[in-house]
């Protein structure tokens, strides 16, 4: 009896497996799979979307509602396909989703999301209980959702990516980032993990990586004041100018936009102030506190008598965000002082901070969005980085190349005020016979009440025809800014606006920019369709008949008014065509980029586009779209925080990054040193420091994907940096004349970036991934596959640490010594260079001497190649100004060294060619192995070679 009932029992178990299994708990659709999932989970999520994309990559949506949006991804290529292959199967408690690469399981009590490679580990898990939220909300009558999506991270996890932000952080984990676009804040919604895996967040609202929570203000804490007394810090304001001094209680710290310094004391000028803020915290609990300091002039912090922050300095109209740790114990009076000289009459403070989290919610991977329709994000899975990185290029888009000239020197600054004096430094670089590809023509160029109209004032710039002529004599190209921004009372302005194609909050609120006397205007809606076509048709009918090379463009934000609470931001740029600014915040960058890459191929079919703008988005490589770091400061930190910047943006997914050489907003004592320099000729301590701030910059500078120098006064041209005989001046063009040489190798990288969906500039955890000393590194990186950057950002430093990741060796480029993987060391670093090391098995092309990158064909290039290992590189071109390699017509020609052997094959050449293609040349090949160091000299003389496209191998000795 007892056999039977537990048969009975077996028997009860199977059938219910089976009517579980044949359930309708998904339904298979010709793209992917919709689950849905039982109406009592915590987090009301109703209905789970997954889509194959390709084996590696899975598209994941979620939604509260009973249909999905059909909303089309502004980040997501229009032409993407999908329609790859999948199999659906079913477990009692998942949904199993599967490619040739992944499994993907959906549970279907709580809707977690996991992902597994074939052998059954654990890529990425979703939260099991509450990994995704819902949080109804309505704006402007348009309904939505506020989303967070929470994914477990093990310890030894790291995150890059999300675009590139001035706090100098690199690895995310356990680290708080907020995601939206301001002057020198980069937002890209794209982060990847040394796991070999990203995930693409596909949202444009103002969003939050790690801790979703505002910073709150100092008083969450007890605060004391100097005295001791309870309540408050003690802040004494004094002005040295007016001999004022003001004391009074503060609880808080928050002057950082225009609505809030309002609150500081009544009368007191802070031209010329100094102010402190001082007393004692006690923290409510023990644990790490997250800070935040938003600040212009000069900023000090001390916490429990130790400088946690060290003075930072950061013009008025533009200040930065800085981000500490600190941990407090809970109970105990800790010692607080912030000290701080304003930057002018109006000047930005405030301090605030978050509350410890549990280590484990802190160094999760959660991300956050104000507005959206449903959780929507890509998973992308690879090998290694690059990998990811193209999985990340294929739903958003190819990079392009760019024009061959823009891989060369670029000269720019805030700004050429004449023809004559764009020309006049043109020439002056020629005569010099200084490396030069670009001048920038900067903002004001047009009539002082007509911005937006694209016209150029008649006094200043008389025939801008001729000039953009006399340039292309000269064998250069011109780059002009043009902003999306329009007086209320051009013609343009007007085209805008009778089809509501501008934003109007700015005109309402008779908003006056900083021109004297002061302006009425606003920016275009850069979502409107119809608007992208008027923008470019604008810049077609004014602009681009004079022979304009590329286009610069600035406050791409977009930036109405600086200094504005993010509230007020929303109102002054929208609402947007497609609905309210809070749904569209982010993204105006790549709209604005599409309106005029689609523009001028639309007019000029075969001519390369090439935008800079200061704001970019996800997607906006598909665009030929470089983006730089904004007007950033002119000062050591700030060199410093453009490294990890440069490598967090490459790791977003988009390659062509540049930066303001030397800074942009400058400290006045650097201005009045030059100005002391030019009437008396006297070298004083401050100048010597802007000439080796410059110094080292440039050196950096020259191995970004784009050299580029620009700023405000002092002037960032070499010969106004320093005399000719000036260490300064010989450093920087020893190292613009090397960029110049290294032509065939960083334009073979540019085609990479296309072709192989290659990244430039690469952190060492690219290349080094199972080395765990390289996860936090941001202070060397990888140029390409061969070089090692090592730049010098502290002042008077003369030697830095470099560590050296394993592998078959590294080599000193300057003398061929040969130097052990796996250590780190003390490196000499004069004050004429920046340490560069080269990989072993590395094969380097250098081209012939030359002022501008068409100026000769490399008739001749000499490989330097390095012993160790295997190794290869792919030497390309094509004719570098149009699209014909969209044809495959261009060369590639294989470079391959086997170690083993010592021989270096010269392969059969690739691609179609193209009409100017050198059909013979010659290779000077030079080895370099640790028993016989040879130096950098493109002129040394190695085994010469002649090759004719054939393959060819070489024996080296």
């Amino acid at each position: 009896m007892q056999k039977r009932f537990y048969l009975f029992i077996v028997i009860i178990g199977l059938l219910s497996l089976l009517l579980s299994c044949s359930s309708t708990s998904y339904k298979k659709k010709q793209n992917g799979i919709i689950v849905s999932i039982k109406s009592s989970n915590k987090n009301n999520t109703h209905k789970i979307r997954l889509q194959a994309i390709n084996d590696r990559i899975i598209h994941v949506s979620a939604t509260p509602e009973n249909d999905f949006s059909s909303e089309q991804s502004l980040i997501i290529t229009p032409d993407l396909t999908v329609s790859h292959p999948f199999e659906v199967s079913e477990d009692i408690n998942n949904v199993i989703f599967s490619t040739k690469e992944l499994d993907v399981k959906i549970n279907k009590e709580t809707g977690q999301v996991c992902f597994f490679d074939k052998n059954g580990l654990a890529i990425l898990q979703e939260k099991e209980e509450d990994g995704k939220s819902f949080t109804p909300i309505e704006v402007e009558g348009t309904k939505g959702y506020t989303l967070h999506q929470v994914f477990e991270s093990p310890e030894d996890e790291a995150f890059y990516g999300l675009g590139q932000h001035q706090s100098d952080e690199f690895n995310h984990k356990g680290k708080n980032e907020s995601l939206f676009q301001y002057n020198t804040k980069v937002s890209v919604p794209f982060v990847v993990s040394n796991k070999n895996y990203g995930i693409l967040w596909d949202n444009y609202s103002f969003s939050k990586f790690g801790d979703i929570r505002d910073y709150e203000q100092l008083s969450q804490f007890r605060l004391f004041d100097k005295h001791g007394q309870e309540g408050a810090l003690t802040a004494l304001y004094e002005n040295k100018n007016s001999k004022q001094a003001i004391e009074r209680k503060e609880t808080i710290i928050d002057y950082e936009n225009l609505e809030l310094i309002k609150n500081f004391p009544e009368g007191f000028s802070l031209d010329g102030a100094n102010v402190i803020w001082e007393g004692d915290i006690e923290a409510s609990e023990s644990g790490l506190y997250h800070f935040i300091l938003r600040y212009a002039g000069y900023t000090t912090i001390f916490l429990d008598n130790q400088r946690v922050v060290k003075q930072r300095w950061r013009t008025a109209w533009n200040p930065n965000d800085y981000k500490f740790s600190v941990n407090l114990t809970a109970g105990k009076r800790t010692p607080i002082r912030i000290e701080w000289e304003p930057d002018g009459s109006t000047s930005y403070l405030s301090l605030k901070a978050l509350s410890p989290l549990p280590e484990k919610e802190q160094n999760s991977l959660s991300l956050w969005s104000e507005m959206g329709n449903e959780i929507d994000y890509y998973f992308i899975y690879g090998n290694n980085l690059d990998d990811v990185i193209s999985g990340y290029r294929t739903i958003t888009g190819k990079a392009q190349i760019m024009p061959k000239w823009a891989m060369g020197f670029w000269q720019s600054r805030e700004r050429y005020k004449t023809q004559g004096e764009l020309l006049e430094t043109l020439a002056e670089f020629r005569k010099r016979h200084i490396p030069i590809d670009n001048i920038v023509q900067d903002w004001f160029y047009w009539p002082v009440e007509d911005w937006g109209d694209h016209d150029f004032d008649s006094l200043r710039f008389p025939n801008p025809k001729a000039m953009v002529d006399s340039i292309h004599r000269m064998n250069a190209k011109i780059m002009l800014s043009v902003w999306p921004k329009f007086y209320a009372t051009t013609e343009h302005y007007k085209q805008f606006d009778q089809n509501g194609w501008i934003y109007r909050q700015a005109i309402k609120d008779s908003i006056r920019d900083w021109v004297y006397p002061g302006y009425i205007g606003s920016f275009y809606d850069a979502y409107a369709e119809g608007a992208r076509k008027l923008f470019w048709k604008q810049m077609e009918e004014k602009l681009y008949p004079l022979g304009f090379d590329a286009w610069w463009m600035d406050a791409s934000e977009p930036n109405i008014q600086d200094n504005t609470s993010l509230e007020y931001r929303k109102a002054l740029c929208g609402p947007t065509a497609l609905g309210p600014s809070t749904k569209y915040f982010n993204a105006y960058a790549l709209m604005n980029a599409q309106a005029i890459y689609e523009g001028q191929r639309g007019v000029d079919p075969n001519k390369r586009v090439f935008l800079l703008t200061r704001s970019g988005f996800a997607g906006v490589q598909r665009y030929s779209t470089a983006v730089w770091s904004g007007d950033i400061g002119t000062r050591w930190e700030d060199l410093k925080a453009q490294i990890s910047a440069g490598l967090n943006f490459a790791l977003s997914g988009i390659p062509y990054w540049t930066m303001d050489i030397g800074g942009f907003c400058v400290e006045k004592r650097y201005e009045n040193a030059q100005r002391l320099f030019d009437a008396t000729g006297i070298e004083n301590e401050d100048l010597k420091e802007w000439r080796e701030l410059n110094t080292r910059w440039y050196q950096f500078g020259a191995f970004v994907p784009l050299f580029r120098a620009h700023g405000q006064f002092p002037y960032r041209e070499i010969f106004n940096i320093a005399p000719e005989n000036h260490p300064a001046y010989q450093s920087i063009l020893y190292y613009i004349k090397l960029r110049y040489r290294l032509m065939p190798y960083i334009y073979s990288l540019a085609g990479m970036t296309n072709l192989e969906d290659y990244t430039i500039m690469r952190a060492l955890i690219m290349d080094f991934p199972k080395n765990e000393r390289v996860t936090d590194i941001s202070n060397q990186y990888m140029f390409g596959p061969a070089l090692m950057v090592c730049p010098i950002y502290e002042y008077k430093a003369r030697s830095r640490e470099v560590y050296f990741p394993h592998c078959s060796g590294w080599y000193d480029l300057y003398t061929g010594k040969f130097i052990e993987g796996n250590q780190t060391k003390n490196i000499h670093s004069p004050y004429e260079r920046m340490p560069l090391f080269v990989k072993g098995g590395s094969i380097i092309p250098y081209g012939p001497e030359i002022e501008y990158t068409d100026e000769k064909k490399s008739e001749r290039i000499t490989l330097y190649v390095y012993a160790g290992e295997d190794g290869s590189f792919s030497l390309y071109e094509d004719e570098g100004t149009n699209y014909e390699y969209e044809k495959s017509n261009y060369s590639i020609i294989p470079l391959t060294y086997h170690d083993s052997t010592k021989t270096l094959v010269i392969g059969e050449r690739r691609g179609n060619g193209f009409k100017s293609l050198l059909k013979n040349r010659v290779f000077n090949i030079v080895y370099v192995n640790p028993e016989n160091p040879k130096a950098f000299n493109p002129e040394m003389s190695g085994t010469e070679i002649q090759y004719e496209g054939t393959e060819i191998s070489v024996k080296l000795s």
